[in-house]
């Protein structure tokens, strides 16, 4: 079961296991380790190079998909799973009232029609990071991961589009409360997919994590 979002889990961050869904996207190659460390350790150990763009297109990352055949595609699995309230489903999984909380802005939302689904570790950066060498099945992976429940997140679509494509070095989430974790989980993403960060990236993860508990983190590796 996914983990579901709400304002406690915003300041708990003792709490990060191992994710317990079924990796339902695509995958390239089955997971094939799992790794814990203390994310200060395992920031230290994710490679620092210079980031470059070059080519990047959001359709060479194919979403949202049905990789599981159940009717509903990734992003309606995300909204089911993350919602305080469940909603209603009907035909071709159409989704209608429900509640969700949004912990970027620390926000509680009605209805899925202003929510998006946040890729924590945008598809952009995720090129810019090393994707740009992946086959269409990994980035189609990538872009549909059930896999952890970090990798994907149900905010309001105006934190999300707040946030576009920066990573933490120009972006924050404006709740506070929630950067620690915010922070915590870019770290983990980004191992799990074996991404690179540059320079200024490393030092505002740095800078956050410094007043952030240094807690362990369990991911299982996709790459």
């Amino acid at each position: 079961m996914r983990f579901a979002h709400t304002a406690a889990a915003a300041t708990v961050l003792a709490a990060l296991l191992v994710p317990t869904t079924s990796y339902a996207a695509p995958a390239a190659s089955a997971p094939r380790d799992a790794v814990t460390l203390p994310v200060r350790d395992a920031l230290a150990q994710l490679p620092v190079r210079t980031e470059d763009r070059t080519g990047y297109e959001r359709t060479a990352f194919k979403h949202w998909v049905d990789a599981d055949r159940d009717g509903c595609k990734t992003r309606a699995e995300v909204l089911k799973a993350e919602a305080v309230i469940a909603p209603e489903q009907g035909s071709n999984c159409r989704l209608s009232g429900g509640e969700w909380y949004s912990p970027y802005d620390d926000r509680y939302l009605r209805g899925p029609g202003g929510l998006d689904i946040d890729h924590l570790v945008p598809l952009a950066e995720a090129w810019d990071s090393g994707a740009s060498t992946w086959t269409a099945k990994e980035r189609e992976a990538y872009a549909n991961d059930l896999g952890d429940d970090r990798a994907l997140i149900a905010v309001s679509a105006a934190s999300n589009r707040s946030k576009a494509d920066q990573d933490p070095s120009t972006w924050l989430p404006p709740a506070a409360g929630y950067r620690c974790q915010y922070v915590t989980d870019w770290v983990a993403d980004k191992t799990r997919w074996g991404l690179s960060i540059d320079t200024e990236e490393l030092d505002a993860l740095t800078d956050v994590l410094s007043r952030c508990p240094n807690v362990p983190v369990t991911v299982m590796l996709a790459r």
